[in-house]
């Protein structure tokens, strides 16, 4: 296999200081609808990279369930490795990639719980295996086998029948609250346009190009 020789160059769009908005949430919802009308596979699909306790890096595929002008919201098992990762070190980076339309956006910053009400609203949203699904996985925890999962997710719908299925105290959402924002937009010969926003001694956003 010639890795070597994979290679995409760029062309579909450019990217300004002077076309993007002064708010980097209200730019990336401008992108995102825009990836929801290029149809992009899972559009809502980020990377979360978190740190552990010794300063290792971690990073796995999460769904965005929340943009607001507070941050990203997703939701998960707070006793994951993701969870007590985020315990030890409340920061964290985001990266959305769409290749469909050669963007991707990186987010940096401090992370938090949303309230049990929030995370109670969202939970009961979910289709019904979702939810009995959150109470069968014991996330990130080493099991011994498919019919473990399979066995406890019997007995929990047997259980849960015909009643409301609560929210396991283990689970909810967070809230990354962003620092930093950074949107590319790839171009040709690998000379593309990045745009960052990040703030400053004011708390106000700053926007600046950066080289690629």
């Amino acid at each position: 296999m010639d890795i070597h020789s994979i290679r995409k160059d760029y062309k579909i769009g450019t990217l300004d200081t002077k076309d993007v908005h002064p708010n980097p949430i209200t730019q990336f919802q401008k992108w995102f609808n825009e990836a929801l009308k290029a149809e992009v596979l899972e559009p809502n699909a980020m990377t979360l990279a978190t740190l552990d306790s010794e300063n290792r890096p971690h990073a796995r595929i999460v769904l965005v369930k929340d943009i607001s002008e507070n941050g990203f919201t997703f939701f998960t098992n707070y006793l994951s490795n993701k969870g007590k990762q985020i315990a030890a070190q409340p920061q964290a980076a985001l990266l959305f990639f769409w290749p469909e339309l050669e963007r991707q956006v990186r987010i940096e910053g401090v992370i938090e719980k949303v309230s049990k009400e929030e995370s109670s609203t969202y939970f009961h949203s979910r289709p019904r295996g979702s939810q009995v699904g959150a109470h069968v996985s014991p996330q990130s925890q080493i099991i011994p086998n498919r019919d473990y999962l399979e066995t406890l997710q019997a007995e929990l719908e047997k259980k849960f029948e015909g009643k409301e299925i609560p929210l396991p105290d283990y689970w909810g959402g967070y809230l990354l609250k962003p620092q930093s924002v950074e949107f590319w937009q790839g171009r040709p010969s690998r000379l593309h346009d990045r745009i960052l926003y990040s703030k400053d001694k004011e708390n106000d956003w700053k926007i600046e190009r950066l080289a690629p």
